[in-house]
């Protein structure tokens, strides 16, 4: 039996690290979750995260492209694609704070891992 408030820092911790930074440094969390943990549920949480990641920078590079092309004119867009990541990762942390036995799965991502 794993012990759960180890798992729920743990899984916490994977998904709340987006918000350390959207740059590369946040992902080195989840991957040390992924190799350091023995706990299976923290481990799945660890790839969904580094998935969430995987798609954050790709959305967020195309949306700053379609920004630059356009002018600015899908500002919009840009605020869209900034409240989904906030939500979806908040959403997230609740998940697995309060279900700890299920890891968190993101929807309308792809996967990598």
């Amino acid at each position: 039996m794993y012990d759960t408030d180890k798992r729920k820092l743990l899984s916490a911790l994977c998904h709340g690290a987006i918000f350390f930074s959207t740059t590369f440094v946040s992902v080195g969390v989840p991957i040390a979750m992924l190799f350091v943990s023995d706990d299976p549920v923290v481990k799945e949480n660890a790839k969904e995260s580094i998935n969430f990641h995987f798609n954050v920078w790709f959305y967020g590079t195309v949306i700053a492209v379609l920004l630059w092309i356009t002018l600015g004119l899908l500002f919009p867009l840009a605020s869209l694609g900034f409240l989904l990541h906030w939500g979806l990762t908040i959403w997230a942390l609740f998940h697995v704070l309060s279900d700890t036995n299920i890891p968190f799965r993101y929807p309308f991502i792809f996967r990598i891992f």
